[in-house]
């Protein structure tokens, strides 16, 4: 008996589909996994890499240690000596207290002490003294003597030249004059004749200090105007 077929029952026509269809499957199935597992190695190294760099990075606190003073030392001890001394010792010399009350009707000594006045050296000038030198007559005779012998040099005259000559000499004990000096000058001519008219001078009234006539240093502005 012939075994018949039906045309639609005939899997021998599908058998290619269904090889592919297989193929297909497997490979998605091995596609799958090969993606799965590239996945996890790489999320697994990159999460090892993430923990190597944050321990690279992570800084390690330091804290530092607090040094303690040393303890204050010990206060010293006090060693407190005590000399008992015998109440038999006798002394040689009492005080006295003398009653030093004073009443109306006693009556006091006074001792005079005299003072002695220092000596003042003769060749010492002074510059200041209780009382100053001066002129005969005062200062308005002074100017009057000045204006009466000064010579007005000519060269000075014709070279229009004035001013204030200032002088410095020293008026002795006697009221003698010397060590004339220009301390401040104008012109050569106007200084000679300064000193000139200073020498001319009569005797002065000399200082004095402490009652005694001394030597003092004086200083004298003259002056040279034209008219």
């Amino acid at each position: 008996m012939d075994i018949k077929k039906s045309p639609k029952a005939n899997l021998e026509k599908s058998k290619m589909m269904f090889i592919q269809l297989g193929l297909v499957i497997v490979l998605g199935f091995m596609f799958i996994a090969f993606e799965w597992s590239q996945s996890d190695v790489s999320d697994v190294d990159q999460f090892q890499i993430q923990e190597e760099v944050l321990e690279e990075e992570a800084i390690p606190v330091t804290r530092q240690e607090q040094v303690q003073p040393p303890p204050p030392p010990p206060p010293p001890k006090i060693s407190e000596v005590l000399n008992i001394v015998e109440n038999d010792v006798e002394l040689e010399e009492e005080l006295i207290i003398e009653d030093t009350e004073i009443d109306e009707d006693t009556e006091v000594d006074f001792v005079n002490i005299d003072t002695e006045d220092e000596e003042i050296d003769e060749n010492v000038v002074f510059q200041i003294v209780e009382k100053m030198p001066s002129f005969p007559g005062g200062e308005a005779a002074m100017m009057k003597f000045l204006s009466d012998n000064i010579k007005y040099p000519t060269i000075a005259q014709e070279n229009g030249i004035q001013g204030r000559v200032y002088v410095n000499f020293v008026v002795s004990k006697t009221g003698e004059i010397s060590n004339i000096k220009v301390v401040r000058g104008v012109d050569p001519a106007l200084d000679q004749e300064a000193i000139r008219v200073v020498k001319s001078m009569p005797k002065w009234e000399p200082g004095e200090q402490r009652g005694k006539p001394v030597n003092v240093s004086f200083m004298l502005p003259i002056n040279f105007v034209l008219n």
